[in-house]
């Protein structure tokens, strides 16, 4: 329902597209959705770390892969080593999405070795998400420290204008909007090159075209990046 002017929007809560049809395919994701169809041929190991910035694929591809690998999604705050046998139930596939930088604490650490370990011996596989390799990662146990530096680490890299028009045009139809092509066309010309900053804007046209019953024109666009521009060091 559109609200109307002066008025406070309805927020509607909206559903990614995450099946594997709709991942969209360039040159900077074409190595990891390549390992993610290459499964389970990976090289002999329990598992793959894909990286990359903020709203890049990393969450769609390891929804892939969770349905092809029929693993089980593990809340990295669920990280006990007490709870993993029961987290991982009859699994021999996991699948961990780190929204942030990983930072575990000691108990956390051990319940990843444990995991890793019993995917290892299991045979089966492990899919670690994150924004960073996990060579990088603040690690203080030194046989995690180890297994992680061997995982295969994929990195997804920032969007080309082609990809990054797709990307638009998604996030845009996952919320049922629809923007004119030269609304389109404005933004990508002058927005910020990253995955990140294409589902926040899209998140602030929403909100600003329901708010006051508008379509998604250059104006709007226009009037949004301006705001959103003189906002910049306040966000973040």
């Amino acid at each position: 329902m559109t609200g109307a002017r002066g008025q406070l929007p309805f927020e509607f809560a909206h559903q990614p597209d995450f099946r594997e049809e709709a991942f969209i395919v360039a040159a900077c994701n074409r190595a990891a959705r390549a390992w993610i169809e290459r499964w389970p041929d990976w090289p002999p190991g329990p598992g793959l770390a894909v990286h990359g910035p903020a709203g890049s694929g990393k969450t769609h591809l390891g929804a892939i892969w969770q349905i092809r690998s029929e693993a089980v999604a593990i809340d990295p705050a669920a990280l006990e080593p007490a709870r993993v046998p029961d987290l991982l139930g009859d699994a021999r596939a996991a699948v961990i999405d780190w929204p942030d930088e990983p930072s575990l604490a000691p108990a956390g650490e051990q319940a990843l070795l444990h995991l890793h370990n019993l995917l290892a011996e299991q045979g089966g596989h492990l899919l670690l998400l994150a924004r960073t390799p996990p060579a990088r990662w603040p690690i203080r146990l030194a046989d995690l420290r180890s297994r992680l530096a061997a995982l295969p680490a994929i990195r997804i890299d920032a969007p080309d204008d082609e990809l990054l028009e797709a990307v638009l045009t998604k996030l845009l139809a996952d919320r049922q909007l629809e923007a004119t092509p030269d609304a389109i066309a404005y933004l990508l010309a002058r927005m910020e090159r990253s995955f990140d900053a294409a589902r926040s804007l899209v998140a602030e046209l929403d909100r600003r075209a329901l708010a006051g019953g508008r379509r998604i024109t250059v104006s709007l666009v226009r009037e949004t990046l301006a705001d959103w521009d003189e906002k910049a060091p306040d966000r973040p």
